[in-house]
Order: structure tokens, then sequence, then C-alpha cells
């Protein structure tokens, strides 16, 4: 069957698709090099100008834009690039980009070969776990940080210490030690690149010397001296990690050994949204959940993840529902 070009049909109709797929690594890419925030606060922009300010190849700068305007994100007239009327809720949305396209393009790219099952053994994919931490603390001020800072409202460590599971860059860490100004630090991730983006950043914001930074897997804790006076544990964007479900009932009943004496544990997370039509997805699901299919990684849905506290050793006493894109939630337990 012939398709006419001209006319639209099924021959645009996967353009497009191909088109927003290079658009998508185009947006990372703006975000990191400072266009996308120039866009937002001046509206319009000169290519050319850019490029040469930035120290970036003009030819590569233009196709970066083109991508863009490809799919309708900016304008273009020549070297002038302007905002569109999409622009923003790109903006918005640029972290899921920079997730995408930087953080788990090895992922995706290596998708025939881990999807075979002599392969997936070992740590058969690779992700890069810096640029991760750099989308994921923004996809977490859009998403999580509302509702996370009302429940803190109500939580007081005092004097104790604060852990953070899967800590990332240290931005909640951060966040944590700037309000409760009497408490110290402890940053828990098992990504060394993340670790260290942790310690210039908290460093920089001169709490370094209130935090411990340690290198660990989350699933397997051992005891430390740093562990013992944490009063309040926060987890965010890496439980599902912890399933399948008797591996998290054990995870859970980790906790409880090795931070004795914590009173509340702040459980941030994606839920499943299997039951979402595969044409109505928003922005960032398929990828995340296609994604963690790929890597063999469970996504439990709000009900298991209400089911297996008491077997882990914590009472749950009120579940935040933010449904955002990847159906979010946040356990507080006790």
């Amino acid at each position: 069957m012939a398709f006419d070009g001209a006319s639209g049909g099924p021959r645009l109709a996967v353009a497009d698709i191909f088109n927003s797929a290079v658009a998508a690594w185009a947006i990372g890419a703006a975000w990191e090099l400072g266009a996308l925030d120039e866009l937002h606060a001046a509206r319009k922009l000169d290519a050319a100008e850019f490029a040469d300010r930035h120290g970036l190849d003009p030819a590569a700068t233009a196709g970066m834009f083109r991508a863009l305007a490809a799919v309708g994100a900016v304008e273009r007239d020549g070297s002038c690039v302007t905002a569109s009327g999409t622009f923003d809720e790109v903006f918005r949305a640029r972290s899921f980009f920079h997730w995408l396209s930087r953080g788990s393009a090895e992922l995706f790219r290596a998708m025939p070969s881990i999807m075979r099952r002599e392969n997936r053994v070992g740590a058969f994919y690779t992700r890069d776990p810096a640029a991760i931490a750099f989308a994921c603390r923004e996809i977490s001020e859009i998403t999580y940080e509302p509702v996370f800072r009302a429940v803190l409202d109500g939580v007081d460590p005092g004097s104790g210490a604060i852990a953070d599971l899967g800590c990332g860059g240290g931005g909640r860490l951060l966040e944590m030690l700037e309000r409760f100004p009497g408490a110290r630090g402890v940053g828990v991730d098992i990504a060394r690149p993340a670790l260290d983006s942790a310690r210039r950043a908290l460093d920089e914001a001169g709490v370094g010397g209130r935090v411990d930074l340690v290198e660990a897997d989350v699933r397997a804790l051992e005891p430390r001296p740093e562990f013992a006076a944490v009063d309040l544990i926060t987890c965010f964007m890496m439980g599902h990690d912890l399933w399948p479900r008797a591996r998290c009932t054990a995870s859970l009943r980790r906790l409880r050994e090795v931070f004795p004496a914590a009173t509340r544990l702040l459980l941030g997370d994606a839920t499943s949204t299997r039951a979402v039509p595969d044409t109505a997805l928003p922005v960032f699901t398929l990828g995340f959940e296609v994604g963690h299919d790929l890597m063999g990684a469970y996504i439990p849905t709000v009900d298991e993840w209400e089911s297996v506290f008491a077997d882990g050793g914590w009472r749950l006493l009120r579940t935040h529902r933010i449904d955002a894109v990847v159906g979010e939630v946040i356990f507080e337990l006790g």
C-alpha cells in the first residue's frame, strides 16, 4: 500500500514517532546546556549567539533547536528561537526527558539484548547513576516534595539524626538539615558518583560537617555507629527496589535492626499504574514502567505496599496519595 506523505496519514504518524524520539534527546541536552532556562526566562534567544556564548558548535546547536521545533516545543525563524505554546509544559517536564535520554540511555539502547533470558544474569544492564540522581532531584521536586514538606510539619527529630536511604545527590538531606538545625544527617546510596555529588552539594551549602555519607546497598545494610542515633528515616523513589515481597519484608525488618532508635519512616515511591490505557499515559509513566520491566524490577500497587508493612515490623500511620505521573504515594510509618 502506498502512502501520500503530503496528506499525512500513517507516514506522517510514523515520522512523528521518529522525530519525537530525536526531540527527547534534544530536550535533555537543552536543559543541561541552559537553553531551556534561558528560554523560560526571556522567551526567545538567538541560537548562533547562544552557541558562541556557551562555547558550542553552531551547527550542532542549530540542530538541537531544530529538533525542538520539529515537535512544537519551540518556534524557529532563522537563528531566532522563541518559546511556543507548549514550551512551558516541556520546561516543567524537562527532568523526565533527562532521566530518559541521559540517565537511562544505555538501558534502552540495549533493549534487544537484555530482553533475552540468557542475558539476564548478573549486572545485565547499565544506567548513569549521577545523571539519574540529577534528574530525580527535580522529578521529586515536582511530584513528592509538596506533600513531603507537609508531612514533615508533623515530625520533629529533635537532636537525633536523620537518615535518607537512596540519597542520590543529597537534595532531601540538605532540605531536612536546614529545617532541623539540631539534627545530624546520614545519607546512604549504592552509587559512588551520586555520593560524590551529594558531598559537593552539602559542603557548598555549609552543612557537610553535619553529614555522614555511606556507600551501601539499602537492601543489605549492616549496623553502623552512624545509624544508632537515627530518629527519622526517609526513603524516596527507590522502595520498589526492595521487592519482591519476601525481600521487601526482610529489608523492612532489617531497617528496624540497623536503626534501633528510629520512630518514623517516610517511604515515598511510585506504584503500579497498569490499569491506565496504553494510549492515555502521561509523560514519564511509560518510560519508568518499561524501564523497570527491562531491569526486572517489580512495581507494587498501593495495596501490596500496605499489606507488607506489618510483616516488616512497621505500623502504617497514614497513606498520602499524590498520583502525579507514576502513582506516587508517601507512606508514613511508625
